[in-house]
């Protein structure tokens, strides 16, 4: 600590509380002076010649001489048998240092080479590792002493000019200086051991040499003469200035030296060693007969205390009694010699712990002093002290009386040794801020200085001041000092750790009961002083760091751990919860001037400044952590106050700003607080929530974090919503409908999914606190995304059109004009039997490939969205009453199926009509529309639809005949009224409405309730996705091969034209000679899928040439049979290379498996006639007829199978395909024989399948592709569970004369059976519906059939 930390205090001399004269203090400190000054006195100059010198004598006397009387074994220095004792970490690394500097000469106490060289050595050793180690692990004093006597002894041997025994006497000189050495050093080190510096004290008293000489007869010859000669010679000088410890005294009082002196000479008649030996007498006896002082048994708390403390104590002054006994034998006379006690020297609470440090004022010097003081008895003699038998001795001397009698101890030791210490701290702070000091120099936080320390020693030791009271002592002054602004707040610290090592070495339980009190008092005193140091210190809040209060959080620790604060009367809860109000007003106010400062600055944003007050918050509270992470003393948790603070007040100016927040965030296309910057804040509130729940476990905060920001993130999705329009659009502009990668995709159905998923991962990442609004949150977007995917449907399909059917732009009517040329072009080329495949483009199959890959990017996004488990939220949480602006939605699907008995508008009997249907609404609307179905008077349709309907709807259907020119003719009209009374059962209707001129057609409707949840949605758009794809692979089937010269020849009409009764009849009209090779024939016809395929790598291997090829003598021939239908599969070999290559492999197996199934239907329809009560006009095959119809449909599976490189047998033996090859069964069975079976099999039927009618498919099962999978599964499983042949009987009957009655008997049959299931079903479904969770909504009465639309 440099003098500069002291700049800032002014000292002034204080007047101690106690009623300490100063003139009683002077005398009593003067008497100790002088004491110690003649326990060590220093020799008058003239004493050079008081003996002989000792070259004159003898050689071989004097060597005799030294080895007999100054000279012992090693052995003998440890002879005591006491434990070892341990020796600081650092004094090895302060040795090497010592050892260097002797060994270069740095040191002049150490100047003599033979001591030099000894040292050299011995520091080569403690620079080795092994050696190192092996103090470190040991650092036992004894065992560094032992090493360096070995060393020492290798050295002195070696030494010339020690002839003989003489290196023995040199040793112990060494040795002496090793442990002066070691004494020194721990002058540097702090936390020594006062049993070591006790135990240096002691070996170096036994190395003392002897003051005696002794006479070549081994007796001593002149034992009078030179004692007195040694007594002559150690005349005290009666100086002021050769005592030092007078001096310091007197420069301490500012006294002059004149009056010192006679003051001193005055001392000297009663100031003695008699006079000391007798005060440590009386403490003796006094100890023994239970007398106030120094202390008894009272004075302590227990038993063991006391005689802890006696032990010591009594130990102690019997070591001062042997000193001064040692110095002046002349004491023993009145002493009894067995009254001596030993120089073994127990840890005394007296003695100095901290010797290693000359700054402190617990260096005592009395160690060193006694090493010089000689005795005529054997030190190494002496055994253990016996208290007991000195107190016998005691006792025996009457001259010692119990009581206060003494004549270096004051009338009340500790007042006078406060007052002494305050003193001396006084005037050391005065010299610390004197000119003569340095700003930067270093001084010592223990204020004293080294003469200082001297004097407080000397006379703690004569007044017998225990250490407790002296460290506590010295604390309580320096406390009040500090509080004085006098000290530096690091000297607080320094006087509590000198607490620290005397409790280390003494526990406070031992500590005698005064002390511990006026310890706890102290204590007391320093906790009220820095919690208020620390309540000032926090006023620095947020920016305070661990280092502004750490100094002040030591010492308090230190005071709250050692447990004394219940001593004394402290609050310490009420001081604790006063810094914690602090914390709290600090807090506030740095939160109130910061949020003013924010929202001072310029700018029309007003979410920013709470944006940034969110940060600061945060910042703080993270810094604040980091720094603090356990609480203050154990109950200040900064953090947690400033968050249970900041946190709620934050919460009150947002929702005070929400009016404001709002009306900013909507005032136009840029508004002045954008919405980013709104969810940004609802972030930072969410974040500061959780800190607050987590720094305030008990706090409670009412905050509704959902309902503030709710109506922006609806507004933000509205706002999505109406983007979505220009997303599809942006994303098919910008698609160029190029296959990308392996599944054939083009980049619009990625852009737009890119487009849908960033706002699903925008909430996502929001993290919405309720999860109910993030479930009704996450439903809003799966409507735009359901509205989004329809949108993107229709104007895909709208392009796949005008690409499959392109039209002339010259024409106002583009459609009709290219209706009208091709009709042309039918009618001018109608003799040409060429034929042309349609040139399908790669756009048109990559339109077909990005619906495929949109249903799974929709499934993947249904289980990105977690939809299920929205819906699981969703349906736990308790009702939400509906708006009541909002009226109920109902989903129809309406399917036109199928059309019969459409007469022609012509009174030709050969007319054809071109057929398609539309659906308008009760104001003339149209709501949907078919596709055209040509040539045909019966046409299939199979086309749906939804509608969606609030109320009874009325629709209006039309069967129209496409024109070339003008209008579309109308053939008939029926009307269906949607409502949802009637389709409340949520079955599939099959409805055949009579059209008002002539035929019928068949629709089928189903309802089910529209709901505002995911999965009605993503069904919805799963459905959109799948009813264009079907449209599409519609136009593909139909659009496969065209006929050149004709009209639009779908292919559904051209496989019926290739597969019909006037090709079977042409065919066994012709009249073919000679054999064909069949087999080569059948190879033709399988390599044509192959080749489709683009399998050109395939060998055909001709047959060997000694092999007869088959031939068949009579009838036609399977080659002849296929010529037949060669133009069939001259239309679908070129086009399936071109499908095979562009289209992805999901949906060229789709297709093909579409084109199989409509083969399956023509051959159908060409055996026996859809099922009706009607007379049929078809008449039945021939058996030959029906052979060759088989034979085409094997070659046809054959074309498909392509052994085995096409379409697997499992998906071509399909249940339609069993269907048909039954046909063959009962086609030629007597008409009686089918009835009786068509009866037997449906009663099985109904008997085996006793099951209601179900449902009809619900968007719900629809929602992803695993419920899409799972539907199709049932389904199959459905049909081969209910596979019967009594349909097909039916439908064989109606080519039988006499069979309608039968037929219409066993439709009503079935439909009556069916009927009462429905109506069971329905009394089932309307006591479910009669439940009040489940009503059926309310739905107006059926409106009259409106008018038809005026033209």
């Amino acid at each position: 600590m440099s003098r500069r930390s002291y700049a800032g205090s002014t000292h002034e001399r204080r007047v101690s509380r106690f009623r300490v004269s100063e003139e009683e203090l002077i005398n009593f400190v003067l008497r100790v002076a002088l004491l110690s000054y003649q326990m060590q006195p220093k020799p008058v100059e003239a004493q050079a010649a008081h003996a002989e010198p000792e070259r004159d004598r003898d050689y071989s006397s004097r060597i005799h001489s030294a080895i007999s009387s100054s000279m012992f074994s090693i052995g003998d220095l440890f002879r005591d048998g006491q434990k070892g004792v341990r020796f600081p970490k650092d004094l090895i690394k302060v040795l090497e240092q010592k050892l260097q500097d002797i060994a270069m000469g740095k040191d002049a106490a150490y100047s003599d080479q033979l001591t030099r060289r000894t040292m050299a050595v011995f520091y080569g050793q403690v620079k080795d590792e092994t050696f190192r180690r092996q103090m470190k692990e040991n650092r036992k004093i004894e065992e560094l002493i032992l090493m360096f006597a070995t060393n020492a002894t290798n050295v002195l041997k070696k030494e010339p000019t020690l002839a003989g025994d003489g290196w023995k006497m040199e040793l112990n000189n060494h040795i002496a200086q090793f442990i002066r050495l070691l004494r020194e050093c721990l002058r540097h080190i702090s936390h020594v051991s006062p049993e070591l510096t006790a135990r240096l004290d002691m070996y170096t008293a036994k190395l003392a040499p002897s003051q005696q000489t002794y006479s070549d007869s081994g007796y001593d010859s002149a034992s009078t003469s030179n004692r007195d000669s040694i007594s002559s010679a150690k005349r005290i000088s009666m100086q002021v200035n050769d005592m030092p410890l007078v001096l310091t005294a007197t420069r301490l009082f500012k006294l002059p030296v004149n009056a010192i002196q006679k003051e001193v000479e005055d001392m000297t008649k009663y100031c003695n060693e008699k006079a000391a030996l007798n005060d440590l007498k009386t403490c003796l006896k006094n100890i023994n007969a239970g007398a106030p002082f120094p202390m008894r048994r009272e004075d302590f708390e227990s038993e063991a205390a006391w005689q802890y403390w006696r032990t010591l104590e009594t130990s102690h002054l019997s070591q001062l009694m042997l000193v001064m006994v040692q110095f002046n034998p002349e004491l023993a006379k009145s002493t009894p010699s067995e009254a001596l006690p030993s120089t073994a020297r127990p840890g005394s609470i007296y003695s100095n712990y901290s010797a290693g440090r000359p700054e402190s004022y617990y260096a005592n010097e009395t160690a060193q002093r006694h090493a010089s003081v000689s005795s005529r008895h054997s030190i190494a003699s002496l055994g253990p002290s016996d208290p007991d038998g000195l107190y016998d001795a005691l006792d025996g001397d009457d001259d010692i009386q119990v009581g206060f009698h003494f004549t270096f101890i004051p009338p009340n030791p500790r007042k006078y040794y406060k007052r002494l210490l305050e003193y001396c701290i006084a005037a050391d702070l005065e010299a610390m801020l004197s000119p003569a000091v340095g700003d930067d120099d270093e001084v010592s936080l223990g204020i004293l200085s080294p003469g200082h320390i001297e004097l407080i020693n000397e006379c703690a030791l004569r007044w017998r001041i225990g250490q407790p009271y002296r460290v506590a002592c010295f604390l309580d002054i320096v406390r009040q000092f500090y509080e004085r602004n006098e000290v530096p707040l690091e000297c607080v610290p320094e006087a509590l750790h000198n607490i620290s090592r005397v409790t280390s070495e003494v526990e406070l339980e031992k500590w005698p009961r005064q002390d511990c009190d006026y310890l706890a008092q102290i204590y007391g005193g320093l906790f009220s002083t820095f919690l208020s140091q620390l309540y000032h210190a926090l006023e620095g809040l947020p920016a305070i760091k661990p280092s502004d209060v750490a100094p002040y959080l030591s010492v308090l620790e230190t005071v709250r751990d050692s447990g004394l604060l219940e001593k004394y009367d402290v609050d310490v809860a009420q001081r604790i919860a006063e810094i914690q109000n602090q914390v709290r007003d600090v807090s506030a106010r740095y939160y109130g001037q910061k949020l003013h400062e924010l929202q001072s600055a310029p700018g029309v944003n007003r979410a920013l400044p709470l944006l940034l007050m969110t940060d600061e918050i945060e910042k703080n509270a993270k810094l604040l952590d980091k720094r603090f992470p356990e609480p203050i003393l154990g109950h200040l948790d900064v953090v947690s106050l400033m968050v249970e603070v900041q946190v709620p007040h934050f919460l009150m100016d947002l929702d005070d700003s929400k009016k404001r927040l709002f009306e900013d965030s909507m005032n136009g296309p840029i508004p002045d607080v954008p919405i980013q910057d709104i969810f940004a804040l609802y972030r930072r509130t969410k974040t500061l929530l959780g800190m607050y729940k987590a720094f305030c476990p008990n706090g409670e905060i009412s905050f509704d974090l959902g309902g503030f920001f709710e109506p922006y993130v609806r507004q933000w999705l509205v706002n999505t919503d109406n983007k979505t329009a220009q997303w599809v659009q942006a994303a098919i502009a910008a698609d160029k409908f190029q296959a990308e990668g392996e599944e054939g995709h083009s980049s619009s159905i990625v852009d737009l999914f890119d487009s849908l998923r960033s706002p699903i991962q925008f909430l996502q990442d929001m993290e919405w606190i309720d999860e109910y609004q993030e479930a009704r949150f996450f439903t809003s977007l799966s409507k735009t995304i359901s509205k989004a995917i329809n949108q993107y449907c229709t104007t895909v399909e709208e392009l796949f059109m005008a690409e499959m059917f392109p039209r002339p732009t010259e024409f106002i009517q583009p459609q009709k004009s290219s209706a009208w040329l091709e009709k042309a072009k039918q009618l001018a080329d109608r003799g040409e039997k060429k034929v042309e495949a349609f040139m399908f483009q790669a756009e048109s199959c990559v339109k077909l490939n990005n619906v495929e890959a949109a249903r799974r990017l929709l499934d993947n996004m249904y289980a990105q969205m977690e939809a299920d488990k929205k819906m699981e939220v969703l349906e736990a949480a308790p009702p939400v009453p509906e708006k009541v602006d909002r009226g109920n939605r109902f989903l129809f699907t309406v399917k036109v199926a199928i059309a019969e008995g459409l007469v022609a508008l012509d009174s030709s009997p050969s007319a054809r009509l071109d057929t398609f249907v539309t659906l308008s609404d009760e104001q003339g609307n149209r709501l949907a529309k078919t596709r055209t179905i040509y040539e045909t008077l019966n046409p299939r349709w199979d086309e749906t639809f939804d509608l969606t309907v609030e109320k009874p709807l009325w629709i209006m259907i039309s069967v129209r005949d496409r024109a070339l020119l003008g209008k579309h003719d109308t053939v008939g009209r029926a009307y269906l009224c949607l409502d949802p009374k009637r389709f409340g059962d949520y079955m599939t209707h099959e409805l055949w409405f009579d059209l008002d001129t002539q035929g019928r057609i068949l629709l089928r409707v189903s309802m089910e309730g529209e709901k505002d949840d995911l999965q009605f949605y993503f069904g919805r758009a799963f459905r959109s996705l799948k009813r264009a794809e079907s449209d599409m692979v519609r136009i593909f089937i139909d659009k496969v091969c065209m006929l050149t010269g004709t009209a639009p020849c779908l292919m559904t009409p051209f496989i019926r034209q290739s597969l019909s009764r006037p090709v079977l009849k042409s065919l066994l009209k012709q009249n073919t000679a000679g054999s064909i090779d069949y087999n080569k024939a059948f190879g033709n016809v399988t390599a044509l899928f192959g080749s489709a395929l683009g399998n050109k790598d395939d060998v055909q291997i001709p047959l060997p040439q000694s092999e007869k090829p088959r031939f068949k003598p009579e009838g036609l021939t399977d080659v002849e049979i296929e010529q037949a239908i060669e133009p069939l599969f001259e239309f679908l070999e070129p086009n399936m290379g071109t499908l095979n290559t562009s289209l992805s492999a999901t949906t060229k197996e789709m297709v093909m498996s579409r084109i199989w199934k409509e083969v399956l239907n023509v051959i159908e329809g060409l055996l026996i006639p859809p099922l009706s009560e009607v007379q049929s006009d078809m008449k039945p095959l021939s058996d030959k007829e029906v052979d060759i119809v088989f034979r085409w449909l094997k070659f046809l599976k054959d074309w498909f199978h392509a052994d085995g490189e096409g379409r697997p047998l499992e998906a071509l033996h399909n249940q339609k395909y069993r269907d048909v090859m039954s046909i063959r069964l009962y086609y030629d069975w007597p008409t009686d024989a089918l009835m009786e079976e068509c009866v037997r099999m449906m009663q099985h039927s109904l008997r085996a399948a006793p099951s209601i009618k179900k449902r009809a498919k619900s968007v719900y099962q629809q929602r992803n592709l695993g419920t899409i999978k799972n539907r199709k599964k049932e389904k199959q499983q459905e049909k081969e569970k209910d596979v019967s042949n009594g349909e097909t009987i039916l439908r064989i009957l109606r080519m039988r004369p006499g069979s309608s009655d039968f037929i219409t008997q066993q439709l009503q049959a079935m439909s009556s059976l069916q009927a009462e299931r429905e109506a069971h079903t329905k009394e089932l479904e309307k006591r479910k519906l009669s439940r009040p969770r489940q009503q059926m909504p309310t739905v107006p009465e059926i409106p009259p059939v409106p008018p038809l639309p005026s033209k």
